[in-house]
């Protein structure tokens, strides 16, 4: 197997900027709340009209740029959101053809916050076993767009962002171990309840207002760091460290 390792890294932040002090006038909270619990003192958000593959685009460039790729050079394109331009064509289509990276297979992932993670071994296996030569990863999310403003237990924690890495064949280093996991019990605990097959868009669930992030925080917080400290100790083991 080839050992694969990262040539390029790009970002995008979009330019608007809500504070605590913004988010205090909206909701029932505090700086000192938000600080205390999060560490937040802001977050980025998309301007009207810009779309996940938008932001996608931005970082894109600059990963090419940093690896001294052209878009052309590109086999595969990953793109890991759940705030896709729409629900379909996914956004690694779209953003194929905004960069004219004509060669590229492309899909989306979706898996929330570990998306990036697991586009990055999905694109790393490719290459790994030389059915593509040079892979876009690309992490994107524009969440102020599914995040509920009034509700103050969601909406101190989001923004809107994104980042991309370029893997490539290298001669040493590289990504030397990855480790993925789910838990499909707990479906329940962080999810939008309407927009998809289950529950199609309505006036019964707009005026419910499903169509917003839903997230039991306590739960989310308990199992993410517990799951966290698991699977930081199981991918040092496969790599041979401590």
């Amino acid at each position: 197997m080839k050992k694969v390792g990262i040539i390029g890294v790009g970002e995008y932040l979009p330019e608007k900027i809500l504070t605590n002090a913004d988010l205090e006038k909206m909701v029932d909270t505090s700086d000192e709340w938000i600080t205390s619990r999060t560490g937040i003192k802001e977050r980025h958000l998309a301007a009207a009209g810009q779309a996940a593959s938008d932001l996608a685009l931005k970082a894109a460039e600059l990963a090419l740029k940093n690896a001294k790729l052209k878009p052309e050079d590109l086999d595969l394109i990953v793109v890991a959101t759940i705030t896709g331009d729409m629900p379909f064509p996914s956004v690694a289509v779209i953003l194929q053809n905004q960069l004219a990276a004509k060669r590229a297979a492309c899909f989306d992932i979706s898996a929330a916050c570990a998306g990036f993670i697991y586009g990055l071994s999905v694109a790393q296996q490719f290459i790994a076993c030389g059915t593509y030569k040079n892979a876009l990863v690309i992490g994107v999310e524009v969440l102020s767009r599914i995040t509920d403003w009034q509700d103050r237990n969601t909406c101190v924690l989001f923004g809107d962002g994104a980042g991309a890495a370029v893997l490539a064949e290298v001669k040493s280093g590289g990504i030397i171990s990855t480790y993925l996991g789910c838990d499909g019990s707990k479906v329940g605990i962080l999810n939008m309840p309407a927009g998809g097959s289950r529950n199609p868009a309505t006036q019964e669930t707009v005026e419910k207002r499903m169509h917003y992030l839903k997230m039991q925080g306590n739960d989310v917080f308990k199992i993410a760091v517990n799951t966290m400290t698991e699977a930081a100790e199981i991918v040092l083991k496969q790599a041979g460290l401590t």
